[in-house]
């Protein structure tokens, strides 16, 4: 229901307290707790059904200087928020954050334990693994999106046409309500920018603070611009991971022009001479700017691994690509799909207009071509679900300052899409890191610095602040490919 403020703006209303206590129980090895609580299938009528969310918990580690509950997002979409790794590997022990707040993460609704959207396995590894080269790829990518969403929907029941932002958002105003918080802080990185970004929108008072780091921008319509802007990010990632390589001593391409190394690899799998030296199986074009995608996200995990691997390939030495491993089961919690398309509707009107773009974006971009986020165009045509939360530009008010970092070149959202919702959210302050990656958390000594002192203290970086880039001189001392990141089901980067 929503209600409006003395400015006018539309406004949800408070999640009522709940009136039971959450059973909060031991989850793990690792100190956290876990619940569930019921929450409306549908918000609009919520007397057709509930489902139950599955929460978790690590409380302040220093009661005495407890700052609240800070909801930590995992992003995705699809990704779980209740594990090891999002609440005490990306946020250690000895961070302020997880000193001085009671940190919350959830399943969000269709993920994990909570309703998981389900789909047939065999489905799911029916999907086109390539842009469309032709009409007849076109029309096959449509009538897969269509068998996937109607055997998602079957395998899942009502909550497969309820997994919007909107609703993802609604969930956490329900977490605040079930904690009996009167605000919540809120940190997110990727995917569950957006959901802050719309939390903010929809309960402005309910929010202490909000830092969220590479963003989203939900207000991109035009299918070329998404397009357009996640490439542009990736081109520049790919040009400064080349002239790092030309810095530092240590990196195995150093001495080589590094992108003439690449655009030759690259040539080579696009012509389909480019072979597993192990197996003598093809690497296509495709797979190869997968691979050098998922390693712009974070340098100092994956940089000395691409180098290696680009210049095994082209040396012709074994060498292998990220994959992800098939599951064994009949189906799949496939979330990504059923998330984003209740999110993104693309207006194009057939092949032709695609292939225009294509020709366009390696025109502009001849090292990268194209982005693999492609797949966020195509996956949602002739989708059957219901786009439920349709792009928009955000109408906030009401609430305090944003923090929000953001990389130079991020593959994962692109700094233009930073910059837009910097103007769409008052009072934004905007961090900038001037080197590569997603997460500047993670990234970024310097970020991650100012993001905890402004959750914690609400003290804001000076306007203007920026943070060096911080790359790695020597190569891991263990063997260490990125930080884990979730992939789609069929092996395709999530942000």
């Amino acid at each position: 229901m929503l209600a409006t403020a003395a400015t006018g703006v539309a406004v949800a209303e408070p999640s009522p307290r709940s009136a039971e206590p959450i059973a909060w129980e031991a989850c793990g090895d690792y100190g956290g707790e876990c619940a569930t609580i019921k929450v409306p299938i549908d918000y609009a009528k919520p007397e057709e059904g509930s489902l139950d969310l599955a929460i978790g918990r690590l409380k302040a580690l220093n009661p005495a200087k407890r700052a609240g509950v800070l909801i930590v997002h995992p992003g995705g979409p699809g990704a779980s928020g209740i594990n090891p790794f999002i609440l005490r590997n990306a946020i250690p022990a000895e961070s302020a954050l997880r000193q001085n707040f009671d940190l919350v993460s959830l399943d969000p609704r269709g993920v994990g334990r909570s309703n998981p959207v389900q789909c047939d396995l065999d489905v799911v590894e029916q999907a086109p693994a390539t842009y469309p080269a032709n009409e007849g790829e076109y029309q096959a990518w449509l009538a897969y999106n269509a068998k996937l969403s109607q055997n998602c929907r079957e395998r899942t029941g009502p909550v497969f046409d309820h997994v919007d932002t909107t609703s993802a958002t609604r969930d956490v105003d329900s977490i605040r309500a079930a904690l009996g918080e009167r605000q919540i802080s809120f940190f997110a990185i990727s995917y569950g920018t957006q959901v802050g970004q719309q939390y903010a929108e929809l309960f402005p008072g309910n929010l202490r603070a909000m830092a969220i780091d590479s963003n989203m921008d939900h207000s991109i319509t035009s299918a070329f611009r998404y397009l357009q802007t996640t490439t542009d990010d990736f081109e520049g990632s790919a040009k400064a991971f080349a002239t790092w390589c030309g810095q530092t001593q240590a990196c195995p391409l150093n001495g080589q022009d590094a992108m003439a190394v690449w655009d030759g690899l690259h040539r080579r799998a696009t012509a389909g001479t480019l072979k597993d030296p192990q197996t003598g199986e093809p690497i296509t074009a495709e797979q190869l700017r997968v691979f050098l995608f998922d390693g712009m996200y974070d340098p100092a995990g994956s940089w000395f691994d691409v180098a290696t691997t680009v210049k095994a390939l082209a040396d012709g030495n074994a060498a292998k690509l990220r994959t992800t491993a098939t599951p064994k089961a009949e189906t799949v919690n496939y979330a990504y799909p059923a998330i984003w398309c209740s999110d993104w509707k693309w207006q194009v009107s057939g092949f032709q207009e695609l292939d225009q773009y294509r020709k366009r974006l390696e025109a502009l971009y001849p090292h990268t071509k194209l982005s693999p986020f492609w797949s966020d165009v195509m996956s949602c045509l002739n989708w059957q679900g219901t786009v439920s939360n349709p792009q928009h530009r955000l109408d906030v008010s009401g609430t305090g300052p944003t923090l929000l970092p953001k990389s130079r070149h991020d593959v994962g959202t692109p700094k233009a899409w930073n910059y837009a919702v910097a103007a769409q959210l008052p009072k934004t302050r905007v961090l900038e890191y001037d080197g590569v990656g997603h997460g500047q958390y993670r990234n970024s000594v310097c970020a991650r610095t100012h993001i905890e002192t402004y959750l914690t203290s609400l003290k804001l970086p000076p306007s203007g602040a920026r943070c060096a880039p911080e790359y790695p001189s020597q190569p891991p001392a263990s063997v260490r490919a990125a930080e884990e990141r979730p992939l789609s089901a069929t092996g395709r980067p999530l942000h």
